[in-house]
């Protein structure tokens, strides 16, 4: 492990010293006193989860209060509200509709206690409902996509549903909740024909509906898969004057440019969500409804050799924030845990999948890393840097974000930085924190355990105590400047005290 040398004020991370010297230098000015602009922390007030009726489990609720200490997010949303599973739709002897809530306030109780409110993605259809019984989606659960075969029997379902809500929660409660309308109803989640035309019909009636019981609940959509269909929906609820309160759609790192912008296009996959979000963005300046909030309700890291497990999730999500700030008004990671059951049970942790806890409550590099980047600060201090995010926090400190990004499947060494501070003082305090591969890294630890597919409370205990970040190393600057080296996908916060 490395020693800090406060006399040399050169930090190297687990990097041999002939490597050190073989490297290009890049130089970084942080200027304290440059202008800023707001730096709300779009990236963490919401998470994605697997669907409904997971919430229901202790681990579910013990991965979102690990997640909740280091992220303090205020939304999370799932799949398959209304699956049969959770109880909602049902019809007596006579094909009258019965509708029972017990689950769903069981679910959203779980949330509001733990101080997260639900982001309502309204899905998927109850099988007596359905157009088509049978028109299963082939995830494990086996949600129905069918559109309903009586809309008004959608529209009633809608508004007790909404009512129920605002009896049992109050509408001031529920109208700080959001309503999404279905979720990727441009792929195989949804089998209308045609697809975007039936979509849009049935977001009519569902934003009418919740409008009806109260005109502050808030409702949006398309929530599409690869940035889809937003001009076109847009259109059409101008043209027909149907409510909507917020745009929605998702788009990942390794979605294809063809999929997110209609052609083949050399776009770095470190660069496509966020391309992906100010196209959308520009979608919807010009539309009708410019100044519509824009909430980005899927997205994550590329996720090619199990990365999403790797320390390549600290500079992948750092990355990303950088070059979404100011262009997204929420973006929602999918997902918090690996308590997740698309393809089924998880069979043994770190097999690639989306969450920052892996089976069993094991805390990935991803988990650190959303702690390290919720100390910044609220205003961000512009920089020309792409390895870089500098903030102000209150009582005139700084909290910088530095990373070294190399994809997995690429090859990439160390990278050195000189960092200069201008109008700090020379000798200013600061402190470090960093993930790499000595430290927030579990998988080594995990290999050390023999990898064991089922591992008991005592080992994951054991394993997130190994692998748990160390106390901030202090230091100072000397004559205003930092050097640092850092290894291939460290991710690095620096705290600045006047």
């Amino acid at each position: 492990m490395t020693r800090w040398r406060a006399a040399v004020m050169t930090l190297v991370f687990c990097l041999p010293s002939q490597a050190i010297g073989a490297q290009a230098r890049e130089s970084i000015t942080i200027d304290s006193q440059a202008a800023t602009t707001p730096f709300p922390h779009f990236w963490e007030q919401m998470f994605g989860s697997g669907r409904a009726i997971l919430t229901l489990r202790e681990s579910y609720r013990d991965d979102l209060r690990a997640v909740k200490r280091v992220a303090d997010f205020k939304y999370v949303r799932f799949h398959a509200i209304l699956h049969d599973e959770v109880g909602v739709y049902n019809e007596d002897e006579h094909g009258n509709p019965v509708y029972n809530f017990s689950y769903v306030d069981q679910i959203y109780d779980g949330l509001l206690k733990n101080d997260v409110r639900p982001f309502v993605e309204i899905s998927f259809m109850p099988k007596k409902l359905a157009f088509n019984p049978d028109a299963l989606h082939p995830f494990w659960y086996k949600q129905n996509v069918s559109p309903p075969k009586s809309m008004e029997r959608w529209d009633d379902l809608m508004k007790h549903f909404a009512q129920h809500l605002v009896d049992r929660y109050g509408v001031d409660e529920v109208a700080q909740w959001y309503f999404e309308v279905w979720n990727e109803p441009n792929i195989d989640f949804w089998n209308g024909i045609p697809r975007d035309r039936s979509y849009f019909d049935l977001y009519a009636h569902t934003a009418r509906d919740l409008k009806a019981v109260n005109p502050r609940l808030r409702v949006g959509g398309p929530a599409t898969a690869a940035a889809a269909w937003v001009s076109d929906f847009l259109k059409f609820t101008s043209e027909n004057h149907i409510p909507v309160d917020f745009v929605s759609t998702h788009g990942y790192a390794d979605d294809t440019t063809l999929d997110l912008f209609g052609k083949d296009l050399a776009i770095p996959m470190d660069e496509r969500v966020c391309r992906a979000v100010q196209k959308v963005r520009d979608e919807i300046k010009h539309s009708s409804t410019p100044d519509l909030p824009l909430f980005w309700t899927e997205w994550n890291v590329q996720g090619m050799k199990e990365s999403r497990d790797t320390i390549f999730v600290g500079p992948g999500l750092a990355n990303t924030i950088r070059q979404c700030d100011g262009q997204v008004n929420v973006m929602s990671w999918w997902t918090f845990s690996d308590v997740f059951e698309e393809g089924g049970p998880i069979p043994r942790p770190f097999i690639g999948m989306f969450g920052l806890r892996a089976k069993g409550g094991i805390n990935k590099p991803s988990y650190y890393a959303y702690g390290l980047l919720h100390d910044l600060g609220d205003q961000r201090i512009a920089n020309e840097s792409k390895n870089v995010i500098a903030t102000k926090t209150p009582g005139a400190g700084l909290a910088i974000a530095l990373w070294n990004l190399v994809d997995p499947d690429a090859q990439g060494g160390p990278r050195n930085v000189d960092l200069t501070f201008a109008h700090m003082s020379p000798n200013a305090h600061l402190s470090i924190e960093r993930i790499d591969q000595e430290h927030g890294d579990v998988l080594h630890y995990y290999k050390a355990m023999g990898s064991p597919e089922d591992p008991t409370p005592a080992q994951v205990e054991q394993l997130n105590r190994e692998s748990s970040l160390s106390p901030p190393q202090q230091t100072t600057l000397h004559d205003g400047k930092l050097s640092l080296t850092l290894s291939p996908n460290s991710l690095v916060l620096i705290k600045v005290r006047p």
